[in-house]
């Protein structure tokens, strides 16, 4: 099928902040000048203000991780009016229930699907869910978990890492941590999501083993999430409160950190994570937990530092390690905008999804 004739649906959970969102947005921007019609389809959130400054149309669904039959009905019947009117002939899942829902309503519609992270639960309706759809990975241990837990052909996946724009923008200062600095004390960041992937609470119980010896360090933890007041009563517990803080969602991400000393991604399981993209594209390196798609990014001391998951202990000494290690602190940081320009650029990403598309 030739681009310009494509219709494509982008059927996704919600359009929040998070990970999957961005590469939503990031797909509308590459494949927008070249269809025909994008549409979104979710149950809403933060960035459907984006999507139509974009000039792309949103319809807003039943959130489709509800398990109740009469939404699931009604979400149905929905999807297979919104796919009738806009005369969509491609339908891009990026979530495993959006797909699940796609094999309902896309009888002689290309039925694609971004897998963005790995899971070990949900094994029959996940290969249900991808049945006759061809799927992209966002790395290749999303891929070794599609075919070697999931039992998926692997000639239906194609691996296209995740990638990102440079970051071009004027810094603009963080008041915290100007205030912080000038006070000399060293900025520790950590982005991301505040649930239970993220494992937060590691990096909590880090700052309070490098707080104990060093007093010239303050950490900071950049986004929210469902878990925020837990995390919030647990730095108060060990009294952290005039060291450790949170600053809630920043829609500057590249900005923060880009003003931060050293950056920590403490999750317990990844696909293709973006946080180290991020770092990696304004020339900060990283402290990693070595799991899934995360070691795809992160080689250990050449770009960062990887360590084991849910391991406070260590996280605190590698964290003291680059404290007092700035030389190869900087070569490491060198190394990473490296790894981002080589491997996680933006303009890679929009080359080999443009050159996906035109192949169907």
């Amino acid at each position: 099928m030739k681009l310009n004739k494509m219709n494509i649906l982008f059927f996704t959970r919600t359009m929040k902040l998070g990970g999957t969102e961005n590469v939503i947005l990031q797909l509308c921007e590459v494949l927008k000048p070249y269809v025909n019609k994008i549409i979104v389809c979710s149950c809403g959130g933060v960035n459907v203000a984006k999507l139509t400054e974009m000039g792309i149309k949103h319809y807003e669904i039943s959130d489709i991780a509800k398990k109740n039959p009469l939404v699931i009905i009604r979400t149905l019947f929905k999807l297979h009016k919104i796919i009738k009117i806009e005369n969509i002939n491609v339908i891009h899942s990026h979530h495993r229930m959006a797909a699940f829902y796609a094999q309902f309503v896309s009888k002689n519609i290309i039925k694609l699907a971004n897998a963005h992270n790995t899971f070990r639960d949900k094994k029959k309706i996940t290969k249900m869910a991808y049945k006759e759809t061809r799927i992209i990975a966002v790395g290749e241990q999303v891929k070794k978990n599609l075919v070697e837990f999931f039992e998926l052909q692997e000639k239906q996946i194609k691996v296209i890492y995740n990638g990102i724009k440079p970051f071009i923008d004027t810094i603009k200062p963080i008041k915290e941590f100007e205030t912080a600095k000038q006070k000399g004390y060293l900025i520790i960041g950590n982005v991301g999501r505040l649930s239970e992937q993220k494992g937060m609470e590691y990096f909590i119980d880090a700052a309070e083993i490098v707080c104990a010896y060093n007093p010239k360090v303050k950490f900071y933890i950049i986004g929210d999430g469902e878990d925020r007041k837990i995390l919030e009563e647990r730095v108060l517990r060990k009294n952290l409160k005039n060291r450790f803080y949170f600053l809630g969602y920043r829609s500057d991400i590249q900005n923060v950190m880009s003003q931060t000393d050293i950056l920590v991604l403490s999750s317990l399981w990844e696909g293709l994570p973006l946080t180290p993209i991020e770092a990696f594209s304004v020339g900060k390196t990283i402290i990693a937990t070595a799991v899934d798609g995360t070691i795809e990014i992160v080689k250990n001391e050449e770009n960062g530092i990887l360590i084991p998951p849910k391991d406070s202990k260590v996280l605190a000494e590698k964290i003291q390690w680059m404290i007092d290690n700035s030389d190869k602190k900087i070569e490491m940081e060198q190394h990473a905008q490296e790894t981002y320009e080589k491997s996680f650029s933006f303009h890679i990403l929009a080359d080999k999804f443009l050159e996906y598309y035109r192949e169907l």
